[in-house]
């Protein structure tokens, strides 16, 4: 689901303010900038070795760039691989790449969510069809929601990876009773909330599942696996499962 541009428009205008501070990396940032950003606004400069909830924010932002093969560990503890995700960020999106999340950081991020804390073009209503407060799945609603919002980020630096073009979600979060009405395996991990089945168009699902590998995915089943011939699975597990034999995976 797109985003509203007027209100990216709106809150990247808004997020200028926070290029009046200090170069010094940890500093606490101006007083405006506590007024940028109507879902979570950074109040400080962040770099490595640096902890707290504002780098468990970040890193659910960042948590698609964790580099191929590799999964971002959402702690609060800006270590090597947070650093290295904010790296490939800044990279993607043209910034100046130093590996510390600031003003600029911040800015693109900024114009890059919604209030509600998803990204532009993914929404909870597409991640969810199965019922209007996630609960009945193998985890709380809360739970399920917030591991729904990560896959959400994960997808929106696929999506800018594939030229900006639409993802298309076709099923995500499941309870119990909406997994075993679809027939679902009842291990499946759409009942932790982490799994999104993707639909070819405008890419194909070998696309998708090739793509899927840099972007902090543990689990992607795509054509050739049994019974995902006509959609990829990108989910995320402690181990990783990748089988998708016709497009070479």
């Amino acid at each position: 689901m797109e985003g509203s541009v007027i209100r990216r428009i709106g809150t990247f205008l808004a997020a200028i303010a926070l290029t009046a501070v200090s170069t010094v990396a940890g500093v606490t940032l101006t007083a405006g900038a506590a007024h940028a950003d109507g879902c979570y606004t950074w109040g400080r400069m962040l770099s490595q070795g640096m902890s707290g909830e504002d780098v468990r924010q970040l890193q659910v932002r960042v948590a698609g760039y964790p580099g191929s093969g590799a999964v971002l560990t959402i702690d609060g503890a800006y270590g090597p691989a947070t650093r290295s995700a904010v790296l490939r960020f800044q990279q993607a999106y043209g910034l100046p790449a130093d590996g510390i999340a600031g003003p600029q950081t911040f800015n693109r991020i900024y114009a890059l969510q919604d209030n509600d804390c998803t990204p532009v073009n993914f929404d909870y209503a597409e991640f969810n069809d199965c019922n209007s407060d996630w609960s009945g799945g193998a985890v709380s609603a809360s739970t399920a929601r917030f591991n729904a919002r990560v896959s959400m980020w994960k997808l929106q630096a696929m999506r800018h990876a594939l030229g900006d073009q639409q993802i298309r979600v076709t099923s995500a979060f499941r309870s119990y009773a909406c997994n075993s009405a679809v027939g679902g395996s009842s291990t499946s991990r759409h009942l932790y909330g982490d799994a999104v089945d993707l639909g070819a168009t405008p890419h194909s699902l070998c696309r998708l599942a090739q793509q899927a590998r840099n972007h902090g995915f543990n689990e992607i089943l795509g054509p050739g696996y049994p019974g995902h011939n006509d959609h990829t699975h990108v989910a995320h597990k402690s181990t990783r499962t990748w089988s998708a034999p016709t497009c070479g995976i």
